[in-house]
This record gives structure tokens, sequence and C-alpha cells, in this order.
């Protein structure tokens, strides 16, 4: 979140595109016509492996590093600026999670409050980037960059000891499926199944435990950020080091993954490694063609989402379940939220079943793009 401290430092284009087109994608993979009919690149794994889809949260946790490198560059040096900084990124952290409950807890907490705050799911995706932003703020404030690797790789070997070698209380075995495996077993002691992800109940993919390798997610965005930063070095020098560096993240969490499976759900060690390294390439790739070369007139519509995206993540989650809780009348008389009979009157007589929910998730997509384009000329940011 190049914007979560409001000091005005130097911008990336290539990052506002990086997160646009991140943010982009995560609206189109979460808004399907329907659950039941995907293509195959736009769902999740099942368990270990990794889809396209599956690349999207983790980019943007290192995305968000990477901002935290520029936004907060100017006053990690000034020591005396360090307590009012934190206490900024705290604010952000704090509504940010607070954005993440009410999603969670709508509609029903305006409908059945006491229900919809005995069953709230607490972890979630706006949950984990404020826990992540604040923690990754606080270590680039207070370490220094050797410290921070260092840190980084600690956070990467802790996390799988603990996944693999820690015996599981009730099971008597260190494991790594969905319901036995140490993240789980914390998130039900802690948390309750009450107040874990919905689909699953016993175990949540933003689990306490994962934010741990969550966090490292962070700190590979902040190294990078801070190497891309540096005025020493010139362009075609960082994007070597930079294209180096990610191909041998991603060969790393690739073999990694070999006895420490990549996987999203767990936010596995190898996992930090594959998707951080694939997302430095990606970042220095765009850097190369977008801020070095100057080539960038095919960036504005991921620029304009890129410079409100926690805003249109949010909006996105929200307007669907208003278009759910506004009901329609079919011709045979029956009721149906809006947003399905949208769906069955403009969408599925016109395409086979899978064309249908892409075509609604992009028609989705285009529809922000409009609203954000607006808001773009305007120079209408919201700064959360």
């Amino acid at each position: 979140m190049a914007s979560a401290i409001n000091d005005k430092p130097a911008r990336l284009l290539s990052l506002d595109f990086f997160r646009g087109a991140t943010v982009a994608a995560m609206i189109l993979v979460n808004n399907p016509g329907s659950w039941a009919h995907i293509y195959a690149p736009l769902e999740h794994a099942e368990w270990n492996g990794c889809t396209p889809t599956d690349l999207v949260f983790p980019f943007f946790l290192f995305i968000v590093g990477v901002s935290i490198a520029y936004a907060m560059g100017s006053r990690k040096p000034d020591p005396a600026s360090h307590n009012k900084t934190i206490v900024k990124a705290l604010k952000r952290a704090l509504i940010l999670f607070g954005l993440g409950l009410f999603l969670s807890l709508f509609p029903k907490v305006f409908t059945e409050p006491a229900e919809a705050f005995q069953h709230v799911r607490i972890p979630g995706v706006l949950q984990r980037i404020a826990v992540v932003f604040f923690i990754s703020s606080v270590i680039f404030l207070k370490t220094s960059e050797k410290n921070i690797f260092r840190l980084f790789i600690a956070l990467l070997a802790v996390y799988w000891v603990l996944m693999t070698m820690v015996p599981v209380p009730g099971i008597g075995y260190a494991n790594l499926e969905k319901e036995t495996n140490l993240g789980a077993w914390i998130d039900r002691a802690v948390l309750g199944e009450a107040h874990l992800w919905k689909s699953a109940k016993t175990w949540d993919p933003e689990g306490i435990l994962g934010t741990i390798p969550a966090v490292a997610t962070g700190l590979f965005g902040i190294l990078v950020g801070v190497y891309l930063k540096r005025k020493d070095i010139d362009a075609a020098t960082k994007m070597a080091w930079l294209f180096s560096a990610g191909f041998a993240a991603i060969a790393l969490g690739w073999v990694w993954g070999l006895q420490f499976p990549i996987n999203k759900s767990l936010w596995t060690s190898s996992f930090v490694l594959f998707t951080g390294g694939l997302a430095t390439v990606v970042l220095s790739m765009s850097y190369w063609i977008i801020d070095v070369n100057n080539y960038n007139r095919f960036t504005k519509p991921f620029v304009v989402y890129g410079v409100n995206a926690i805003t249109v993540f949010f909006l996105s989650g929200l307007i669907p379940r208003i278009l759910n809780m506004t009901k329609v009348s079919r011709p045979d008389g029956s009721e149906t939220g809006a947003q399905k009979w949208l769906y069955e009157s403009f969408f599925t007589p016109y395409f086979s079943p899978v064309n249908a929910s892409l075509a609604w998730a992009v028609t989705f997509v285009l529809f922000w793009l409009v609203i954000l384009w607006v808001m773009y000329n305007k120079k209408i940011i919201i700064k959360v």
C-alpha cells in the first residue's frame, strides 16, 4: 500500500500497474457467475500445488512489502519519526482488519446481530493484509536490511520446524493435512470452529500460524523494494540481480516443495519462496518496461485499479451481497436475488455454463474499471 503513509513518496508506475493487475485478478477469481462452473486456472489448488489463482494473494502481500519500502523509506533514517509512523500504520491496520470483519458480518449483522457475532469469521484476506502490513512496517523501520533478510530466513525455517516436526495435540504426530495440522489445531483452540472459514469450519486458510510465513512474504517484498530504490545501481544491473534472485527463489521453492509441499492454504515456506520469486520476476520486468523504457501506454486500466486497490476490493465484496439481498421476481412468480437474476437473464441463456460464469466475472471487472477510471481522472484516491 504505497499510499498507506501520507509522506508523498516517489511512486513506481510499474508498482501501481502490478498492484492493479493483482487486484483485478482478485476480483475476477472471487466473482464467478457460478462457483459450480469455473475454468481450472481460476480455481485454487485442491490442496498441494499452485494454480494462477493461488498467486494472487501472495503477489499482493509482496506488493505491500515493496510499497512499505517506498512509503516509509524517507522516515527510516529518522528514529524520532518512527513512533508517529508506527501509530499511523497501526491505525490503518485496524481499519483494514475492521473492514474485513465487516465483510464477514454483513449482511447478517443488520438482521440477526447476535447470530452474526457468534459465528463471524475472524481470519480473512483483509485481516491478513492488516497484520502483515503492520508487522512488516515495524520490522522495516526498526531493523537493518541485513537483519530483515536474516529474519526472513528465520521465519521460513521456524514455520517449517513447527509444521513438520512439532506433534499436534490430540493427533500425536506432525502432519500437513487439512484438519489435523498444527495450524488448524491452533485455530480451533484459540478462535473456535464458529469463527473459522465457513466452507471448512475446522481450519482456515488465513489462520493464526500461517501469519508467520505471510509476514515473510511481506519482508520479501521489502527487500526487493529497498533494492529497487537504490540510486547507486543502474537499472540494467538491478534487472539482472532481481531476475537472478527471482529465479533462484523459484528454484529453491520448488526444490523445498519436494519435502515441504507448495501449499497456499498452509502458506508453506516453499510457497513463500516460489511465489515471491515469481513476483520478483514480474515486478522487475514491469519496472524495466514501464519505468525504465517508458513504455506505458497500456498501463492505465491497471493503474486505475492499483491506486484504489483496497477500496475496490472491499466494495467488490460488498456489492454482490447487497444485490443478493435485493429480491427480483422471476417469470414463474418465484423470487431470487438481483445478482442471480441478472446472471440468469443476461448470461446463462447465451453462453455455455463455464463461459457464462467467466463472462459474468469479466463484466464485473469491467464494471469496476469504469468507476475507477472516473475516480482516477477526477483524482479521487481513497486512502485506507
